[in-house]
């Protein structure tokens, strides 16, 4: 698998709401980040829209499927459409950074996200583990009324 074909794969199974195989492809010690700010250097000295080691990325897998988590009922629908991908590095980790539009339908309301997106990926056989993913929203320091769905 190529790391384009990865992050397709990656998009794919959060559109398909297969939230236990997306979290599968996280490394035991990877991190999820959505900085607060545009050119945020450090998740831990500022604040951050989200932070997530691997044991807060299952709490929300699980969270997302609770029956009584109301604020997440209904699940969104969403399109996951990954753009101008691009890999640096060949051997060991790799830094894949592309571009991230995705469209969510929620309690008739649509809503659009845009993003550039970081991935370090690790080699696991012939794909790859998510080391670190960061995702930087265009809109990040606007009004962003609760985001309820994984980018």
């Amino acid at each position: 698998m190529t790391p384009e074909q990865f992050l397709f794969h990656e998009a794919r199974l959060l559109d398909e709401q297969r939230y236990e195989e997306w979290l599968a492809l996280f490394a035991e010690d990877a991190t999820y980040w959505l900085p607060l700010e545009r050119g945020q250097e450090d998740p831990l000295e500022t604040s951050s829209i989200l932070h997530d080691d691997r044991t807060l990325l299952e709490l929300r897998v699980k969270q997302l499927r609770h029956p009584r988590a109301h604020a997440r009922q209904p699940l969104a629908r969403t399109v996951h459409q990954v753009s101008n991908v691009m890999v640096e590095g060949q051997n060991g980790d790799l830094r894949v950074r592309s571009s991230l539009v995705v469209v969510e339908f929620r309690n008739e309301k649509q809503r659009l996200y845009g993003a550039l997106v970081e991935h370090r990926l690790r080699r696991n056989g012939d794909t790859f583990q998510i080391a670190h993913k960061r995702v930087d929203l265009v809109n990040s320091e606007g009004e962003l009324d609760g985001i309820a769905i994984l980018l």
